[in-house]
């Protein structure tokens, strides 16, 4: 079962064109919908993480540069045209 599921979410495919070797495609879906509901996804997750760290597998150390940050095109803030700063068009302060 669990080799179908992974294999559907490799491959990118419906469910229904999971291979037959899998099993039926309805029984992995079902099955996939279960143990995602039910949290064995996490649990699963939890115990490989938990055995490699144990074994020395995993370094925890995570580095975020900003080159890969990717930001919304306006997030920059200039606005177009320079610095210039425009006239108000509300009557001068006496």
């Amino acid at each position: 079962m669990l080799n179908g599921i992974v294999w559907k979410f490799r491959a990118g495919v419906a469910w229904r064109d999971v291979p037959e070797r899998y099993g039926s495609w309805a029984s992995l879906h079902t099955r996939f919908r279960r143990w995602a509901a039910d949290g064995t996804f996490d649990r699963m997750l939890q115990t490989a993480q938990a055995r490699a760290d144990a074994a020395g597998d995993i370094d925890w150390l995570v580095s975020v540069d900003s080159s890969i940050v990717r930001s919304h095109q306006h997030a920059a803030g200039a606005r177009k045209g320079g610095t210039a700063a425009r006239r108000s068009v509300a009557p001068e302060a006496v």
